[in-house]
């Protein structure tokens, strides 16, 4: 599996994810302009009362690429109203990629008011996506100061492998059992858009396509949490490492399609001997 870190849309298939030093999420104006209101609003109340979970001090934050929110077009008719979750989950979708291509680097500091001047928001909803990759585990909370990328190990890795073939290996070779040909063809484009993923070299859209194409496997079992834990433990998986290997390169995110495709073979034939050694290999290979 791919183990760069994940600023894209979760499960993406076939569309690349957005490179955040020329493109981002599209965020509309009103959007920004309410989160600038409620900046303003707030300010005095903030400045009283810090958070731990604040980013305020941006003395010595390492430089990132300029991060790009693109604010839509006025229309003539009647606009909906946009909610700030819509504005925090682009956010997050954005930040999520940025730790997967390595934009974010572990163990360095961001603050929430710098990341949200390059990506042209206020700096409450980038806020509030820092504080859910806080619950996940990716960035911890500096108090005063922001949000540090964890720092992780190649043996952090190796446990997570662990965990991962422990519980998915099982659901696969039953499903294997079970599931006619014809729902293994539809998980099919899933893997070719992995597979174009790791052509063009795109760690980003791969971990993204990688994710997709397990996530859909297993919830052909049915069980709900079980897919919620192994994407979780997917997604941790994908977080760049410090002292690690260097990145996986195209070769090597190639060579992780073909198993997908592989794999989706032996699946469709009901192969268990090289569904069951497919899968070993591929969580060995992580």
């Amino acid at each position: 599996m791919e183990q760069a870190g994940s600023l894209g849309a979760r499960g993406s298939t076939g569309s690349a994810a957005p490179d955040i030093r020329t493109a981002s999420v599209r965020v509309p104006a009103q959007a920004r302009a309410a989160d600038v209101e409620r900046e303003r609003g707030v300010a005095s109340d903030e400045s009283r009362s810090v958070s731990g979970a604040r980013g305020e001090h941006t003395h010595s934050e390492p430089p990132i690429p300029h991060l790009r929110v693109e604010t839509a077009r006025p229309v003539e008719t009647a606009r909906p109203v946009i909610q700030r979750a819509s504005v925090r989950g682009q956010i997050l979708d954005a930040l999520r990629t940025a730790l997967v291509a390595g934009e974010l680097a572990p163990g360095q500091v961001y603050s929430a008011p710098v990341l949200g001047e390059r990506f042209g928001v206020s700096a409450t909803p980038v806020r509030e996506a820092m504080q859910q990759l806080a619950l996940e585990g990716a960035v911890e909370v500096v108090p005063n100061r922001g949000f540090r990328v964890v720092r992780r190990g190649t043996r952090e890795l190796a446990e997570l492998a662990e965990i991962r073939a422990l519980l998915e290996v099982p659901v696969v070779l039953r499903l294997a059992r079970t599931v006619p040909a014809a729902r293994w063809a539809e998980l099919r484009p899933l893997a070719e858009a992995a597979a174009r993923a790791a052509s063009a070299g795109c760690r980003a859209t791969y971990a993204e396509c990688d994710r997709a194409f397990h996530h859909a496997i297993l919830a052909l079992a049915g069980n709900d949490q079980l897919v919620q834990i192994a994407d979780d433990l997917h997604r941790r998986a994908q977080w760049p490492l410090v002292g690690g290997p260097v990145p996986r390169g195209r070769a090597d995110l190639m060579a992780d399609a073909a198993e997908h495709l592989a794999l989706l073979d032996a699946l469709t034939a009901q192969d268990l001997p090289a569904v069951q050694s497919l899968v070993r290999e591929h969580f060995a290979d992580s």
